[in-house]
């Protein structure tokens, strides 16, 4: 009788799905990860809109830099997505330098510290928003 020539070769599938596996686990977080990033990046996008809209408006008195930054604060912390070492409060620069008149533009700069979920990605990435409206 004749030996089939796949008998001998019974464990090189799992071999190869060993090899493989790193591989394909490191792509499938590695995805997750660069969509956590884009998607955290589009909130702190978003917040500096929110902070600058906020500080534009016609109010009297007009918005002080604390009120920017509570509504920049609420609209990041309600959305960032964070696991581990992450999710503190993003850091918001305000620059009113041309003045608060109409015309004038105010500029809301928000920094947020990423923190990977792989290890071996680094430690954390820096993500930064800015957002330059005029006052009306």
């Amino acid at each position: 009788m004749k030996k089939s020539v796949l008998a001998g070769e019974k464990g090189i599938a799992i071999v190869e799905f060993a090899l493989v596996l790193p591989l394909l686990i490191t792509l499938i977080f590695g995805s997750i990860e660069f969509g956590l990033i884009m998607y955290n990046k589009q909130v702190i996008t978003n917040a500096s809109r929110e902070g600058a809209r906020a500080g534009i408006v016609k109010k009297n008195p007009v918005v002080d830099d604390d009120t920017i930054r509570e509504r920049v604060n609420y609209y990041a912390l309600d959305h960032l997505v964070t696991f581990g070492a992450g999710g503190g409060a993003p850091d918001t620069a305000i620059d009113r330098t041309a003045g608060q008149t109409s015309g004038n533009d105010l500029t809301v700069t928000v920094n947020y510290q990423y923190h990977f979920l792989l290890p071996f990605l680094g430690d954390s990435l820096q993500l930064t928003a800015k957002t330059v409206m005029r006052y009306e």
